[in-house]
């Protein structure tokens, strides 16, 4: 029997990343470099074979998508549900501007997945339910041997990614920042014991290699 994969993709750079602004929900195009890097990851990730692409309908993640729609041949479906963060009033304000302004709940926030960013943003677990509930939905279409492509926001993908392996919200802080246009692997777990999910590659740059040996 095969196994499921979800890939978890960030999208490339925008200014506002080189900037190191916060975007949130902020519809920031890519810039010249992020463009650069969602061609040069598509032409990677076409290698996995596809069979559904998924996007954010923020047009840094959806144009992301579209290097690989475009060599697939897969049209690329939008889903708000895939969005950032909403993160209030902190979006559009660089780092050092938050630190000075909002330091202790920047640092609550980092570590608290109930706390809310902006004052009135979404909590993590508010993202990941809404990440998880999209990305099950797409899995009832999947083939059982098929490869399933999340191209969405770094803060998204990390909630999703710590719901999908049944770590506790707590625990999520330990999975570390995504590089623009790296990619997660996720493969389900087929074994009948254990999460739902395995982590196969995590913030990778190239295609997984093959395992020699498991200890399942």
């Amino acid at each position: 029997m095969g196994e499921q994969r979800i890939v978890l993709w960030r999208h490339g750079r925008t200014a506002w990343n080189a900037q190191r602004r916060f975007q949130g929900q902020s519809d920031i195009e890519l810039d010249d470099e992020g463009r650069g890097q969602a061609q040069r990851a598509a032409g990677l990730l076409v290698h996995l074979k596809p069979d559904r692409i998924i996007s954010s309908d923020l047009s840094r993640a959806f144009d992301t998508a579209r290097e690989l729609g475009a060599l697939t041949g897969i049209e690329v479906r939008a889903d708000a549900r895939l969005r950032e963060t909403f993160a209030g009033e902190w979006e559009g304000l660089r780092r050092p501007e938050l630190l000075e302004r909002y330091g202790e709940k920047l640092a609550r926030w980092a570590s608290d997945s109930d706390a809310r960013p902006g004052g009135d943003g979404e909590t993590r677990i508010e993202v990941a339910d809404r990440m998880v509930a999209a990305i099950n939905e797409e899995l009832v279409h999947l083939p059982q041997d098929g490869t399933l492509v999340v191209a969405t926001h770094g803060g998204s993908a990390r909630a999703a990614i710590g719901a999908l392996l049944e770590l506790p919200p707590a625990q999520w802080a330990c999975l570390g920042v995504l590089s623009n246009c790296a990619w997660s692997i996720l493969t389900q777990n087929t074994t009948g014991f254990g999460p739902a999910w395995r982590l196969q590659e995590y913030n990778a740059g190239s295609l997984p290699t093959p395992a020699l040996a498991d200890d399942r």
